[in-house]
C-alpha cells in the first residue's frame, strides 16, 4: 500500500491498487489526454496530480478524456508519488504547480487550505456536489467554513472478505454481531482452517481493525472527538475497544498461524492466504478493494468465489461504515485554475463518476450515481451500502491524524497496535502508550 514508506499518505482504494498494480507488475507513468477541436476550453491544458498508477491512473484517464472531448481542453496527468504533501510545495515552490490535485487525507487537504494554496470550489460545483453528497463529504472537505475538496473517489472500509467454499465446508453463514464472526472464526478454525489472515506487518491494517470496532462500540460522537483528540486515548471506550481487538488477536484459532506469523504478513499476503491457490484462512478485513485483488491477482469471480459481509455491529451498537477518500482541489498558483475549476464541476457530476464505475475498481459516494453503473452485482451492493450510510459514514481516523501518529511506519499508532498485536494482555498500559503518542503529534 501507499502508506507504507510515506509520512503523508494513506489506504484508501487508492493505495489499495496501488499494490494491485505492484502485484500485477504494472508499471505507471504520466500522461496527456488530446483534447477534442473545438469546446469552450479548446486550446487549453488542465495539469492534475495523483497518487493513482496502474489500472488506477488508466480508469481515470478515461474520465478525463470525457472532459476532453466535452470541453476541448488538454490535460495531462502527473503522478505525485506517495508524499502528495511534499510533492505539491515543491511544485508550487518551483512555480510549477499542478491545476489540480487529487488529495487522498483530510489532515493534507486541512493543511493545503492552511498555507493558502487551494481556490475555494466554485458555485456551480458547490452546487451539484451538495445535492450528490450525504453532508459529510461536504464536512471533510470544508476547512474553516470554506469548501474546498470535492470527494470523488471513496473506499468502503468495513467489508469483511471470505471464501464461501470454507463457510460452505464449516456450515456457517455470514455473521450479524462481532460476537458471531469470532463464534464463526472458532468453527471454521474447527473445519481445519483458521479464521483470519491479519496483515499486522502493515500497521494500518490494524488501525483500520480498532477504528471500525471503536466505531461500532463507542458511537459516531466519540469517534469524531478522538479523531480530533478532544478525547483522550487513555478514555474507557478506548481501553473497551482495545480489550474486544485483543480477543481477537490473542486466539490462534482466530488469527492464523498466531500473532508471530500476523506480523510477517503484509497485506497483498494476507489477500492471498484467503483467496490464493494454497488457502490459510477463511477470512481477511479489509475495504472494498480487497475484491478487486482477489479477482484481477488470483481470477475468484466476485458474489461466488470471493464474497463480503459487512463489518458486524460491535456491543449493542450499530454496524460500522468507515471510508476513506480522494478530493479534487484546485491550486491558486497553477498556470490554468479556471480550466481547474470547470474540470471539478464536471467530476461533481454522476456522468463522471460513471466512466470510472463503469471501468471497475472504483466507488462513488454520490447518491446520484446509477447503481447500474457498476460492472458487477458485489461492487454495486457495496456502492449501495455506502451511499445508505449517509452522515453516519465516519472518514477513517487515523487519515485524520497527524502523519507522526496515524500514518508512519514503525512509529505512533501503526507500531503501537503491532505491539499489541504482539502481546495483548494490556489494554490499559497500550492506551496509555497511544494517548503519549497522540499528544506529541497533536501538539496538545
Amino acid at each position: 500500500m501507499r502508506r507504507i514508506g510515506s509520512t503523508t499518505t494513506r489506504r484508501t482504494t487508492a493505495a489499495a491498487s496501488a499494490v494491485l498494480g505492484l502485484a500485477l507488475g504494472a508499471t505507471a507513468c504520466g500522461g496527456t489526454t488530446e483534447a477534442a477541436s473545438g469546446g469552450e476550453l479548446s486550446g487549453q491544458t488542465v495539469t492534475v496530480a495523483g497518487v493513482w498508477t496502474g489500472s488506477e491512473q488508466k480508469n481515470f484517464k478515461k474520465v478525463l478524456d470525457a472532459f476532453s472531448e466535452k470541453t476541448g481542453a488538454k490535460t495531462v496527468f502527473v503522478p505525485s508519488g506517495d508524499n502528495v504533501s511534499t510533492f505539491v510545495g515543491s511544485k508550487i515552490e518551483g512555480g510549477n504547480a499542478p491545476d489540480v490535485v487529487m488529495v487522498p487525507q483530510v489532515g493534507v487537504l486541512q493543511q493545503f487550505a492552511k498555507e493558502g494554496w487551494l481556490e475555494p470550489l466554485s458555485d456551480k460545483t458547490a452546487k451539484t456536489a451538495t445535492a450528490g453528497l450525504a453532508p459529510v463529504w461536504k464536512n471533510y472537505g470544508t476547512v474553516d467554513k470554506t469548501y474546498y475538496g470535492l470527494y470523488f473517489k471513496a473506499a468502503h472500509k468495513s467489508t469483511v472478505w471470505y471464501s464461501p467454499e470454507a463457510f460452505t465446508q464449516a456450515g456457517v453463514s455470514a455473521p450479524k454481531t462481532y460476537e458471531d464472526l469470532l463464534k464463526t472464526g472458532r468453527t471454521l478454525a474447527d473445519s481445519g482452517r483458521p479464521a483470519f489472515s491479519v496483515a499486522g506487518e502493515d500497521g494500518w491494517t490494524l488501525t483500520d481493525w480498532f477504528e471500525n470496532i471503536y466505531l461500532s462500540q463507542a458511537g459516531p460522537e466519540k469517534y469524531d472527538q478522538l479523531a480530533r483528540h478532544e478525547l483522550k486515548w487513555t478514555d474507557e471506550s478506548v481501553v473497551a475497544a482495545l480489550t474486544t481487538l485483543g480477543e481477537l488477536f490473542k486466539d490462534d484459532q482466530l488469527v492464523a498461524g498466531g500473532a508471530k506469523a500476523a506480523l510477517q504478513t503484509d497485506f497483498p499476503s494476507s489477500v492471498e492466504q484467503v483467496f490464493g491457490p494454497e488457502p490459510k484462512a477463511g477470512m481477511v478485513y479489509e475495504g472494498d478493494f480487497v475484491g478487486g485483488i482477489a479477482k484481477d491477482e488470483f481470477g475468484r469471480k466476485l458474489g461466488e468465489d470471493a464474497a463480503f459481509f459487512p463489518f458486524p455491529a460491535v456491543g449493542g451498537g450499530e454496524a460500522p461504515v468507515v471510508s476513506g477518500g480522494d478530493a479534487a482541489v484546485v491550486l491558486k498558483d497553477g498556470k490554468n485554475s479556471k480550466a481547474g475549476m470547470k474540470l471539478l464541476e464536471f467530476l461533481a457530476t454522476p456522468e463522471a463518476a460513471e466512466i470510472w464505475a463503469g471501468a471497475g475498481g472504483f466507488l462513488s459516494p454520490n447518491k446520484d450515481v446509477s447503481l447500474d453503473a457498476y460492472g458487477d452485482e458485489t461492487t454495486r451492493s457495496t456502492a449501495e451500502s455506502l451511499v445508505a450510510a449517509g452522515d453516519s459514514v465516519r472518514f477513517d481516523m487515523s487519515d485524520q491524524a497527524p502523519a507522526a501518529f496515524g500514518g508512519t511506519k514503525g512509529a505512533g499508532e501503526w507500531k503501537l497496535l503491532q505491539d499489541f498485536l504482539r502481546d495483548p494482555s494490556d489494554p490499559k498500559a497500550t492506551a496509555a502508550k497511544l494517548e503519549a503518542a497522540a499528544a506529541k503529534a497533536y501538539g496538545n
